[in-house]
């Protein structure tokens, strides 16, 4: 009896330390759960993602194809950064993904999102300022990743259109700068036959001019009309016949010939542009300010190395993820104001805070000059100055551009 009876009351004692421990706990609840953020029962702030499908070359030199999900694997890292982040403020993203034919109505496909807030554009420069244009599209925030047409930065411009991947006039800049800076400022330029050529050419001439650097001689090389593989040693002999110059530009965007150029100019020169030594805003070989971290997310999401249009892609909703986190707040409203003011800056694993430029909606950023399998130089380079930040010596500074859409002064 005497050990029956003690299993009993300690079955008891046991219950009741049970009843206080819960009541504890629901007290404990009651203090916690009011000062969670609101934000936590809130439904997802939507992002999509609106590509245009382009017809794409067959690769040169048996090169791997752009790969079918390029942007759009960018997009969903940035998704599960931006979760990852907003788990601890109550915060959370959804991203919708629509893919348009080329030859379909990309407005169709933009009006079957309803009225959306956010959208991660991917397309030519054409389709970029249609939807922009759009009744429907009046509060709607595009931040382009796919168009690097200056045009866009400039005259063409358009309010709530946002810039995430780099102009072709940043790109050149970039490339120019470290031309100069080498004393490297005779250029020979080779433009293939393409209208995005002939863009990236003229980027280029107005680079040299902007920065002090000489386009001594100008050629044309039509691919359609040579056989690059067989007797490219004599083809780019004749193209790069010209007086005296230090380096072999090539613009030459969709890969046409410009790898083959390369030790097989008339004159021993390297070659730079498309190809060759390359400005991009992201490459293989970026490694510094933690990037290499990035680098690793994305290939184990994705299977690959990150594309430069895949960092545009997955900064675009990064950015959006920031501005919410800034603000402690899913308000589409207040995180676009936020995003469109002078005061926003994102983070990109490139050692210094980025930002929108408020006069024509370009994201300032640094970028490199890549050979396959290095960082040779990040532009801006040493000694290129600006009174604001050295970030405006890229692309259109604001007495440069003739955007007015954006209404808003550097200060």
């Amino acid at each position: 009896m005497r050990a029956g009876g003690e299993r009993g009351h300690g079955a008891t004692g046991r219950h009741a330390a049970s009843a206080r421990a819960a009541a504890c706990l629901a007290l404990l609840a009651g203090l916690l759960l009011p000062a969670l953020p609101a934000a936590a029962a809130e439904a997802p702030l939507a992002i999509h993602y609106l590509e245009r499908r382009i017809e794409r070359p067959s690769p040169l030199n048996n090169e791997d194809p752009i790969p079918d999900d390029e942007g759009a694997a960018g997009t969903e890292l940035g998704l599960a950064d931006s979760n990852a982040t907003g788990r601890f403020l109550g915060l959370s993203f959804a991203l919708t993904r629509t893919l348009v034919e080329p030859g379909a109505d990309l407005a169709e496909a933009f009006g079957k999102l309803g009225a959306p807030r956010f959208v991660v554009v991917n397309a030519p420069a054409e389709d970029v300022l249609a939807l922009a244009d759009l009744p429907a599209a009046k509060d709607t925030v595009f931040l382009n990743v796919g168009a690097p047409d200056t045009r866009l930065r400039d005259r063409d411009c358009r309010a709530r259109l946002l810039h995430v991947r780099p102009s072709r006039a940043m790109l050149t800049d970039a490339l120019m700068q470290f031309l100069v800076f080498k004393r490297w400022g005779r250029i020979l330029l080779v433009s293939g036959t393409e209208p995005a050529d002939a863009l990236y050419a003229e980027a280029l001439k107005a680079s040299a001019r902007k920065f002090g650097a000489r386009i001594v001689g100008e050629a044309r090389f039509d691919v359609h009309g040579a056989d690059i593989r067989d007797s490219a040693l004599r083809e780019f002999a004749l193209v790069t016949r010209s007086p005296d110059h230090d380096v072999v530009a090539v613009a030459d965007e969709a890969g046409a010939f410009g790898t083959n150029l390369v030790y097989n100019t008339a004159a021993p020169r390297p070659v730079v542009g498309t190809q060759g030594l390359s400005p991009a805003a992201w490459g293989r070989a970026v490694e510094a300010w933690a990037a290499v971290q990035l680098q690793g997310r994305f290939r184990k999401l994705a299977g690959r190395a990150m594309r430069p249009i895949d960092y545009a892609g997955w900064l675009a909703v990064h950015a959006i993820g920031t501005a919410a986190a800034k603000l402690k707040s899913l308000d589409p409203a207040a995180i676009q104001t936020l995003m469109l003011s002078p005061r926003f800056e994102v983070g990109g694993f490139k050692g210094r805070s980025l930002s929108f430029r408020p006069w024509n909606g370009q994201l300032r950023q640094p970028l490199f000059l890549l050979w396959p399998g290095a960082v040779v130089a990040a532009a801006p380079v040493e000694g290129f100055l600006h009174k604001r930040t050295e970030l405006d010596t890229l692309g259109l500074d604001e007495p440069e551009s003739a955007c007015r859409a954006f209404g808003g002064r550097a200060g």
